[in-house]
């Protein structure tokens, strides 16, 4: 299948990106090898292939939750510019 035209500079738009012509004219065939290489891909037999949502199992990947003691309220307003009753106090940004 031959790779369809492609309107880089919609695409730039959508991507809030300013392209000179140059750069139009360049990604318009880096798209197009693009799309043309994904089109290859879809040609593949993957039939005997099982679903996967990473290449490399992932197991455990994250450290096991522990409690561990935190700051004291004193502690964690020590550097506040301005604290009352035990809060942080901020400027007011909601009318």
């Amino acid at each position: 299948m031959a790779a369809p035209d492609i309107d880089v500079k919609y695409v730039a738009h959508l991507a809030r990106l300013h392209l000179t012509p140059e750069e139009e004219q360049k990604f318009s065939a880096q798209l197009g090898q693009v799309l043309t290489y994904i089109d290859k891909l879809n040609e593949l037999d993957v039939s005997q292939v099982e679903p996967m949502a990473h290449a490399v199992p992932l197991v455990n990947v994250t450290r096991p939750d522990a409690l561990r003691p935190g700051l004291t309220n004193e502690d964690a307003l020590r550097n506040a510019p301005a604290a009352a009753g035990g809060l942080f106090v901020v400027p007011k940004i909601v009318e």
